[in-house]
């Protein structure tokens, strides 16, 4: 076998054999795969998991009952958007108890919790189409549907939100990382390069930044910015980047008086080429790992405004949104409600600080 001479085929085989990074990473790629096909692989495609049973709330995992689909008139949508982002509006499901065949059609008694006689309702047969008799009502308009996961307390698939709210985690990490990474080492390189009075106010801009507690600054920066989506996502970016800014301004300090860099400036190089051609790709391995760790802390923190409120806003699935949902649920004997999400947020974090970690030691030259 022949053996890696370059750095990166180095780091790259300490990191193989560092079991709990690739174990984490495999995880991640995972995860990566149900973000992008979780409205093929939820059992409930509509747009944002939002169909709704309020006859079967908060119930527990593996629940199974008897489900009346009932088609709705709607044009037909791009397959490529339903697959992607689900189906915008859906046929309508009722849970239903028992139900007889009339000659017009079919009378459900529709589910009730309290297992007392539920309403009873009558449905024609002209509003199934795909049915030429009463009787293929039954065959191709009832079946036993399973929540695995149980409902939540709008009575909505546990398990579709969850696949649907991994999206949020790991677009708001991808996201907030993107935008400090390109503040930061942006930032941090001027700084540290120019030094002088250049660096003294972005020094000032940086202690300022860091001075002001994370969350509150991200709440003020997304009350500026309005409730939703995309705020959350440019709100954790804008303080994320104070961490990367110091890490780079530090290493160009200590990179930019080497001898391939006063060489370069000896050639007539720019200082934008320096820096980024020379400079940059050589302090990277401790940008590499900070990242790791602030993707971590950008799903912590959008769960944590998810469950103030002020993050991804309903319909929207959200992992801390889902927390909030049914906190209270934990001391009235539904417990998983809350713990399912909960448990989601933390192996998805510790995976992000394990690959830190692996990162850390494969990229450490004095091993």
């Amino acid at each position: 076998m022949k053996k890696a001479t370059s750095l990166t085929a180095i780091a790259l085989q300490k990191f193989k054999k560092n079991f709990w990074g690739v174990f984490s990473f495999c995880f991640l790629v995972l995860c990566v795969f149900v973000a992008i096909f979780a409205y093929a692989i939820a059992p409930d495609n509509s747009e944002n998991a939002n169909q709704m049973h309020l006859s079967v709330h908060s119930k527990s995992p593996g629940f199974t009952v008897p489900m009346l689909t009932i088609p709705s008139n709607v044009e037909a949508q791009n397959p490529v958007s339903v697959f992607f982002f689900g189906k915008k509006t859906t046929a309508s499901e009722i849970p239903i108890a028992s139900f007889t065949t009339s000659e017009n059609g079919i009378v459900i008694t529709e589910y009730s919790e309290d297992r007392t006689e539920g309403l009873e309702k009558e449905y024609e047969l002209s509003l199934f189409p795909e049915a030429a008799s009463v009787a293929e009502i039954q065959e191709k308009y009832i079946s036993d549907k399973k929540f695995l996961l149980g409902t939540d307390k709008y009575g909505r698939d546990l398990l579709s939100r969850m696949l649907i709210g991994i999206r949020i985690s790991l677009a708001i990490g991808f996201i907030a990382v993107f935008i400090s990474l390109l503040i930061g080492i942006t930032m941090g390189a001027i700084g540290g390069y120019y030094g002088g009075k250049v660096d003294a106010v972005i020094m000032w801009i940086i202690n300022v930044t860091w001075s002001i507690p994370t969350l509150l600054l991200v709440i003020a920066i997304t009350l500026a910015l309005g409730k939703g989506f995309w705020q959350v996502f440019i709100a954790v970016g804008l303080t994320m980047w104070v961490e990367v800014a110091r890490v780079v301004r530090g290493q160009v300090l200590g990179v930019k008086e080497m001898q391939y860099v006063t060489a370069a400036r000896a050639l007539g190089f720019k200082d934008a080429r320096i820096i980024i051609r020379h400079i940059l790709p050589n302090i990277m391995a401790p940008v590499i790992i900070i990242s790791a760790a602030n993707f971590a802390g950008a799903i912590l923190i959008e769960s944590g405004l998810s469950f103030l409120g002020i993050g991804a806003q309903p319909p929207m699935p959200s992992w801390g949104g889902i927390i909030k949902d049914h906190y209270a649920y934990i001391i009235l004997g539904k417990p998983y409600l809350a713990i399912i999400p909960g448990l989601a947020i933390m192996s998805l974090v510790t995976a992000f600080m394990l690959i830190g970690n692996a990162l850390r030691d494969a990229m450490d030259v004095r091993n």
